[in-house]
Parts: C-alpha cells; sequence; structure tokens
C-alpha cells in the first residue's frame, strides 16, 4: 500500500512525556514530507497550542494541516486559515457546567486563548503546562462564557472519571464524549471527533481512508485508528484499547512514531 497521509496524536504518542518531539521522531517525518506524504497533527489541544510544533516539523511549509480540539477545527498551517470549525452552543456549555457541579468534577473551556474556569485543580495545572496557555479563574463560570466555545473538560481523579464518562455518555447523548488522559473528560458538539474531521480533510485533498496511517495511544484516538486504513496504537496506549488497532509499535518515549513511518512510508 502507498500511503498519502500520516495522522499524529501529539501527546503522549508523537510527544515524549517531556513535550517534546525526539530527533528521530522529526527526522523522519522530514523525510516523509520531502516523499509527498501529508503530516497532519490531530490533537484535543487548543490550536495554538499546536501550531509551535507544526512549524517545528515545517508542515507549513509543506502545505499541511492540524486537527485541533478533538475534531471541532481543521486549520491550514501555512497561513492559519481555518477551513472548518464547529462550537458547543452556550445553553450546552451551561448544562455541562450544571453537570459539573453535579456530579463534583472541575470544568473548563476556552475562550480568546485562556483557559477558563471557576476553580482551581491539580488537573488544571497539568492542562496549562501541556498547552502554555493563561488560565483565568473566574468568579462565575456561566456568566463569564457567554458566547460558543469550541468543547469543556471535566476533570477529576481517574477512577470516578470513569464512572462519570457512563454517566455523561447516557445524560447527554446528543454530545461528543471521549478520554485524552484518564483525568480530562471532553465534550464537544454531536458529530465532532477525529474521525469526522479528518475524513472531511481527507476528502477535500482526494485521499481515501486506505491510503492513512493514524497513531495515537487514548480513547479520543479511537476514532480515527479505526476510520484509516492502518491504524497503530504506541505501546503507552490505555490498557483497554490494546484491540482495537491494527498495530502496537514502541512507546511515545521511545520513538514508536519513527517506527511506523520507517517500516510504512520509508521503505
Amino acid at each position: 500500500m502507498q500511503y498519502k497521509m500520516l495522522v499524529l496524536d501529539m501527546d503522549d504518542t508523537l510527544l515524549t512525556d517531556d513535550h517534546k518531539i525526539s530527533d528521530l521522531n522529526k527526522k523522519v517525518l522530514l523525510e516523509a514530507q520531502a516523499k509527498g506524504i501529508y503530516v497532519v497533527l490531530a490533537s484535543g489541544r487548543p490550536t495554538s497550542a499546536m501550531t509551535a510544533y507544526a512549524k517545528e516539523l515545517e508542515l507549513d511549509l509543506n502545505d499541511s494541516y492540524m486537527i485541533s480540539f478533538n475534531g471541532a477545527i481543521i486549520s491550514q498551517v501555512k497561513d492559519d486559515l481555518i477551513l472548518f470549525e464547529q462550537k458547543l452552543t452556550i445553553e450546552q456549555i451551561h448544562a455541562l457546567y450544571d453537570y459539573s457541579i453535579k456530579m463534583k468534577t472541575h470544568i473548563i473551556t476556552y475562550l480568546d486563548d485562556e483557559i477558563i474556569s471557576e476553580t482551581d485543580s491539580e488537573y488544571i495545572e497539568i492542562e496549562k503546562d501541556i498547552t502554555g496557555m493563561a488560565h483565568r479563574k473566574v468568579s462565575s463560570f456561566k456568566d463569564y462564557v457567554d458566547r460558543p466555545a469550541v468543547k469543556c473538560i471535566l476533570l477529576e481523579n481517574p477512577a470516578y472519571l470513569k464512572e462519570v464518562e457512563k454517566d455523561l455518555l447516557a445524560a447527554m447523548p446528543h454530545l461528543s464524549v471521549s478520554m485524552s488522559k484518564p483525568f480530562f473528560l471532553e465534550a464537544a458538539q454531536n458529530g465532532i471527533d477525529k474521525a469526522a474531521s479528518l475524513k472531511q480533510l481527507a476528502d477535500k485533498l482526494g485521499i481515501h481512508q486506505s491510503e492513512i496511517i493514524a497513531i495515537g495511544n487514548a480513547g479520543n484516538d479511537l476514532t480515527m485508528i479505526e476510520y484509516a486504513g492502518l491504524g497503530v496504537w504506541v505501546d503507552n496506549v490505555t490498557p483497554e484499547l490494546r484491540d482495537k488497532a491494527n498495530l502496537i509499535v514502541s512507546s511515545n518515549n521511545n520513538d514508536g512514531v519513527a517506527e511506523v513511518v520507517q517500516k510504512y512510508i520509508l521503505n
């Protein structure tokens, strides 16, 4: 199979635990692009927290794309052009806030490139560290969030949040719900996920799903792993998902992405 597109989750997949792209991963991804392969970053991260990595990989010079906010935005790297965007309504965001109060979780959203919350939490600190974004703590979440936003995240300890996930799927079946980390439960507009946006982008570029490799590690990657012609987990995949991909490679800290590129694209 001649693959034409490589789609990469970022945190815990492409990036090492210290949020860096390894030298080997960078080298082979530049080589793949030199062969005409589209390298696309697909992350739960906000767009602004992906751009520096995209440019480090020269996606701007190779006319490539990013899928951010778990699929809610598709953008072209070189000119920051948004090709697709789908937001939660104010009513949906406020309903999620009420739900978070009922379930005793923290909740964040994003406005004007800031993380918005009513509370502090060790898990919000992790999101600040991952994204590099400022955190605005407000006295009233519902008063401050007065316009649509791309997504919300509910945050709590992993064991409890897994139970919340089951409840939220039943309580709000009209939303797209997925876990991006064990302590991040993400909610977006109905129909929004990485696979839906990947399909939209691939169709625009005339690329068939059989010509796509997707690599990820977590629940919010599952749809694109199942959609791609070759779906790959890195070894640090969420344990219950291990049997859901075509292939498992080395972990994010051991150049798993490079292993795939070398075998299926550069060989």
